[in-house]
C-alpha cells in the first residue's frame, strides 16, 4: 500500500512533502519501485545509519477513526493543519497526544502548571502518514485486552504507587532513574533516534534514550539458559532475505513494557524499503498480560545528523529533589 509521508514542523506553516511506501499490515513488505537495498561486504542488506521515529501516527487507532485503516489525502491535509494549530507556540505534545488533540480540536496545555514543562521547541519535527494506527494486528488497530489476572495486578500496582510514590528511589520507574527505557521503545518525537551498526556476526542497536546498546549475535548461537534473565532480554538475530529478524526472550522480572516483564517475547523485523525508510515491525507476546499477540509497524526515517548523547545517568541529582519533595509532603501532612 502506498502512503503519503509528510514532514511537518508543528509550530510552522511550511510543509515538505515526501512520498514513501508504507505496508498495510504485517505481511510481506514492498520496496520502492526500482530501488535495491545497498549491501554490506558480507552480502546482506545494509541497515546502518541513524534512524528516527518521529512518526505522528498514534499507537492505537482513535475511536474517531474506528474501522478506518487509512486517511484520505483530504483528511490527512486537515489533520496536519489541526495538529499545527494544537501546538502553536505553547506546551509540548508527546507521542499520541498530538493527533488526539488535533482530532478533538484542543490546544496544548501544561500538564504541570505549578512548575511548567517542555514546550514544542523540544519536540522533533513530526512525520505524518495516512495510516490511523501503528498497531497493524489486530486489524482494528487496538492493543488486545488484558487478561483478568493482569488487570488485577495493574490495579494492585496502581494502588501501591498512590500510597508509596517515593518512599525510596526504588519506588520510581527505571526510566526516571536513568537506568533504561526498556525495549521495545515505541515512543516518538522526543529523543526517539536509533543507530544501527552491523558486521557479518553482530548487529548493534543503539537507543538515543539513555544510550542503551543491544549487541545482537547473528551466528546462530542458542539463547541463554532459562534461568539467566536480563532487563533487555536475550536477543538473537538471523536474516530472512533482506529482513533482519530478532527474537528476544529471557526478560528479567524487573523489566517492564506496558505491564509485561519476564513473560515478554519479542519478534522484531527490520526491512529497508527505500533509500530513507526502514520498516520496524515488532510482534509482542505475553499470555500473562494480553489475550493475544499484537504487532506494531513503524516507518523509521534516515537522519543525516549524528545521534547526540542523552545525558541521563543513574544517580542523577533529579532523584534527590524527588525524594526530598516527597519527604516535605509527608512532614506537611503530619503537621496538619
Amino acid at each position: 500500500m502506498r502512503a503519503m509521508l509528510v514532514t511537518v514542523s508543528a509550530p510552522a506553516a511550511v510543509l515538505a512533502v515526501v512520498v514513501g511506501v508504507v505496508p498495510g499490515a504485517a505481511a510481506a513488505q514492498a520496496t520502492e519501485a526500482g530501488w535495491v537495498a545497498p549491501r554490506t561486504p558480507d552480502g546482506h542488506a545494509d541497515l546502518q545509519g541513524v534512524w528516527a521515529n518521529n512518526n505522528v501516527t498514534p499507537l492505537e487507532r482513535p475511536e474517531a477513526w474506528a474501522g478506518k485503516e487509512t486517511l484520505s489525502d483530504e483528511e490527512l491535509a486537515a489533520l496536519r493543519v489541526s495538529a499545527a494549530n494544537a501546538v502553536g507556540d505553547g506546551d509540548a505534545l508527546f507521542g499520541d497526544q498530538l493527533v488526539l488533540a488535533a482530532i478533538e480540536g484542543i490546544e496544548a496545555t501544561s500538564y504541570d502548571p505549578a512548575t511548567g514543562n517542555y514546550n514544542q521547541f523540544w519536540i522533533a519535527d513530526r512525520d505524518f502518514t495516512n495510516r490511523t494506527s501503528l498497531v497493524v494486528d489486530p486489524p482494528d488497530g487496538r492493543i488486545p485486552a488484558a487478561t483478568p489476572a493482569a488487570r488485577e495486578r495493574f490495579r494492585d500496582a496502581a494502588a501501591y504507587r498512590r500510597e508509596h510514590p517515593a518512599d525510596s528511589y526504588t519506588d520510581r520507574p527505571l526510566q526516571e532513574r536513568c537506568v533504561t527505557y526498556g525495549i521495545p521503545r515505541l515512543g516518538a518525537g522526543y529523543n526517539s533516534y536509533y543507530q544501527i551498526f552491523q558486521n557479518a556476526n553482530h548487529v548493534v542497536f543503539l537507543n538515543e534514550m539513555i544510550h542503551d546498546a543491544r549487541v545482537i549475535p547473528l551466528a546462530g548461537q542458542p539463547h541463554l539458559p532459562e534461568a539467566v534473565r536480563q532487563l533487555h532480554g536475550d536477543s538473537r538475530g538471523y536474516w530472512e532475505g533482506d529482513t533482519l529478524v530478532i527474537e528476544t526472550t529471557n526478560f528479567s522480572s524487573t523489566a517492564s513494557f506496558r505491564g509485561s516483564s519476564d513473560g515478554l517475547h519479542l519478534m522484531e523485523r527490520l526491512t529497508r524499503v527505500g533509500p530513507r525508510t526502514l520498516d520496524y515491525e515488532v510482534t509482542i507476546t505475553d499470555p500473562t498480560v494480553w489475550t493475544r499477540p499484537w504487532t506494531v509497524l513503524i516507518p523509521l526515517m534516515l537522519s543525516d545528523e549524528p545521534m547526540f548523547e542523552y545525558a541521563c545517568h543513574e544517580g542523577n541529582i533529579g532523584m534527590d529533589g524527588i525524594l526530598a519533595g516527597h519527604r516535605a509532603e509527608e512532614r506537611a501532612g503530619q503537621s496538619q
